[in-house]
Parts: C-alpha cells; sequence; structure tokens
C-alpha cells in the first residue's frame, strides 16, 4: 500500500537559549541551526524511514528546492510538490535546556497548495491506501471528502490545533491522532471526549507519560519508555509517522504503536527535526 501526505514543508531555524524568553525579554542564543522541518515533512520521513511508501502532496517557494531534494534522498515521492512564487514556509524554534521549545511558524507555500495538485496526486492513489492531512496546510476537508470517496484511509494529526477545522474533517477521519491538550480542547468544543468520538481509532499522546489508543475494543495504555529528553521538536510528528507506517505495512494498532513509542524515545534524544528522525533499523535495535 502507500501513504499520501498533505504536508506542510518548513525550513527550520532552531536557536539554543537558556530559557524560553518571558514577554518582553530579549535572549541570547548560545546556537543556530537550520533543518528541515513542518509537521507534514517530519511525518513523511519518519513513514518512509519505517519502510513505508511515501506520497508527499505539498508546495515550496523557489528558495525550498532544497527541501524537496531533501525528502527525495529521504526516500519521500515528491512528484506532487507544487513550486510557488511565494516564500517557503519557516518555523523559529527555540529549544531551552530542558528540551523544551517554543515556536512561531509562517506559513508561506504551505497555505498556497494548489488543488489541482492534490487532485493529480489522489487520481494515482488507490483503495485502502492512507491519506494523511494536519492543520498546517489548505485543503484539508477538500483532501479528506476525496480521500474517503476514493476508498483511502484518512488519517488527521489534530496540530496546531483548530476546534473548527478539526470538527469539520472529523466525519471522514478512520483515525485520529492529538495530545492531551488538544483531546481537552476538543472536548470542550464538541463535548465529546476521546472514547466518544465518531472516529475509528483515536491516540491521544500524553509525552512522557506515554500513550492512549482508544479502539473498537475500548482503551489500551502504552506507557512512554524513560530517556533523557534533549529536544522534543518532532517527536510528535515521528511517533505519528511511524505509527501509520506500521498500520500501513499491516501490524495490528499494538504493535504499530509499540515500534512508534521507540522511535519517538530515540527522536527525543536528538536535536533537529526531519533531519535526525531514526530509521527503522535504529527503532528496532533500540532496547530500552
Amino acid at each position: 500500500m502507500a501513504i499520501w501526505n498533505l504536508g506542510s514543508i518548513n525550513a527550520d531555524f532552531v536557536y539554543s537559549v537558556p530559557h524560553i524568553p518571558a514577554p518582553g525579554e530579549t535572549l541570547s542564543s548560545t546556537n543556530r541551526q537550520v533543518f528541515l522541518g513542518g509537521k507534514g515533512t517530519n511525518m513523511s520521513v519518519a513513514a518512509a524511514r519505517a519502510a513505508a511508501r511515501v506520497h508527499h502532496i505539498g508546495a515550496v517557494g523557489e528558495d525550498g528546492r532544497w527541501a524537496v531534494e531533501r525528502l527525495l534522498e529521504y526516500g519521500v515521492d515528491t512528484r506532487n510538490i507544487a513550486v510557488l512564487d511565494t516564500d517557503t514556509a519557516q518555523a523559529i524554534i527555540m529549544v531551552d535546556q530542558d528540551g523544551e521549545n517554543a515556536i512561531v511558524l509562517h506559513p508561506g507555500a504551505n497555505a498556497g497548495i494548489p488543488q489541482v495538485t492534490l487532485q493529480a496526486a489522489m487520481a494515482e492513489a488507490e483503495t485502502g491506501d492512507w491519506l494523511v492531512i494536519q492543520n498546517e496546510t489548505n485543503l484539508q476537508r477538500t483532501a479528506a471528502e476525496m480521500g474517503k470517496k476514493l476508498g483511502l484511509q484518512v488519517a488527521y494529526a489534530a496540530a496546531p490545533f483548530d476546534a473548527d477545522r478539526v470538527q469539520a474533517v472529523l466525519p471522514y477521519l478512520d483515525f485520529l491522532i492529538l495530545n492531551a491538550v488538544e483531546a481537552e480542547q476538543l472536548q470542550t468544543a464538541t463535548g465529546q471526549a476521546a472514547c466518544d468520538l465518531p472516529v475509528r481509532d483515536v491516540i491521544v499522546t500524553r509525552g512522557s507519560e506515554g500513550a492512549d489508543w482508544y479502539g473498537a475494543a475500548g482503551k489500551e495504555h502504552f506507557p512512554a519508555i524513560k530517556v533523557d529528553p534533549v529536544d522534543t521538536t518532532g517527536a510528535g510528528d515521528t511517533f505519528t509517522g511511524y505509527v501509520l507506517a506500521g498500520l500501513d505495512r499491516g501490524m495490528p494498532m499494538a504493535q504499530a504503536v509499540g515500534q512508534a513509542t521507540k522511535a519517538g524515545a530515540l527522536m527525543v534524544m536528538r536535536h533537529g527535526t526531519a533531519d535526525v528522525i531514526p530509521d527503522l533499523s535504529e527503532v528496532q535495535a533500540f532496547h530500552s
């Protein structure tokens, strides 16, 4: 099968700081690095490194051709990435000494993906393939509707969180993944807890406390692997990409989540985003 990812592509500027600055505070960074990033890109790279066949649907500006080349190097099909007359998206990421982060996002080309690009990709998709969307691009509801009509399995990573956007795609979803704060926000907006949502599989990630899966058999908890984190950026995306790759390759959900938990644990011990996502051999060799 294959995974089709309508996903963001960012240039990530990562600054190491003593602490996350307070309002009005000016801080000097101790280091600066530039990485390939974006929630969509991270998920595509993670799924590809987990041995799935991944097609990325997205857009960059002329200044982002390097990002497309990098995705291709990581084994992602980039034929459905448009080059637009605008800036590639940028993320300004501050990471403190405990590995926590604060992010400012400039949407750029991520907000202008042409519908014709999505349609061209969906024309190649096959029944049973996965379609993945997140809240960093345009065309989410259009893609979800299209994917459902074509018999694809539709997955949504509800970040950055927007209750209205989540509710707009809920009727089309087979799989929803969100973190604990987002789950609370969605419950406030809809009156429905994760276990009550009309979605076949829901995963709520809880950081160092692991993850909860709500499926046909009820709730199952998966504990996190205890490690010393240095940077949590991209860990959730890595987890999501690995879960989807496992499901796409026919794994039961529990096995896919177990593998993804290892990948997420490895990821938080590394500085960076898409460029440092662990591959399947590293994950399989990792013993907690």
